[in-house]
């Protein structure tokens, strides 16, 4: 049986690697051993930085509607409870958007709000 010379899958490996390691600085970009550590620690910080962006995004909204509502006289805490109370299924991402592009419409669900607590 012939012998199996591995050099052309070897070769696409590692460019399939360089090229995930472009534009690291150093060896990172052009040593295959170090490029191979860095692409796999910028995939671990990706995959958790997914998780992470969630979260900022979610503390984000939460902090425009607190000052969004605190400018009509309630609290972040008051607010959500009301809306909750008065059957308005509005999440985060849609309140802090309505609070920042559309105030007049943002006081209106205020106003409604207070009416469901009161």
């Amino acid at each position: 049986m012939a012998r199996v010379k591995r050099g052309v899958t070897t070769r696409a490996k590692h460019k399939r690697l360089l090229k995930s390691a472009k534009g690291y600085y150093g060896r990172r970009k052009n040593t295959i051993r170090i490029a191979r550590q860095a692409v796999e620690k910028a995939g671990q910080y990706a995959y958790r930085d997914r998780k992470v962006k969630k979260r900022n995004f979610r503390a984000l909204w939460i902090q425009r509607i607190n000052a969004a509502v605190r400018a009509e006289g309630m609290t972040y805490g008051t607010f959500m409870h009301a809306l909750k109370v008065g059957g308005m299924d509005l999440d985060r991402k849609v309140l802090a958007d309505i609070a920042m592009h559309e105030p007049e419409a943002f006081k209106g669900i205020v106003e409604q709000a207070k009416k469901a607590v009161a």
